[in-house]
């Protein structure tokens, strides 16, 4: 029975900190940081994710084969990340799309 217990305010406390969270956020999201919102949002998300693997998906007790899974994808999602932010990052090279079509700007 003190394993309900426990479980029941183990989730309860983790729920509370991702409503925590959430509400950073929101309120993250309401100041101008420039650039650094989007890195401010996304590492509010992989905490929020972390959490939710560890307590809700119980990856923290889980056997080594699911933790190398769990680890998978964590990688793939690095991968992604590093394409995405080096298509991002760049850009600014490109030129204006006027000069593709040979018109000028009005």
């Amino acid at each position: 029975m003190s394993e309900t217990h426990d479980a029941t305010r183990e989730y309860t406390v983790t729920f509370a900190v991702l409503l925590i969270l959430l509400g950073v956020t929101v309120g993250v999201s309401y100041l101008n940081l420039g650039w650094f919102n989007a890195f401010i949002a996304v590492g509010i998300a992989a905490t929020k994710m972390t959490l939710i693997a560890m307590f809700f998906m119980h990856a923290r007790s889980a056997r080594r084969m699911t933790l190398v899974v769990v680890f998978a994808g964590l990688f793939w999602l690095g991968i992604l990340f590093t394409l995405g932010l080096s298509d991002y990052l760049t850009r600014w090279s490109l030129p204006s799309p006027d000069v593709w079509t040979g018109q000028p700007r009005p």
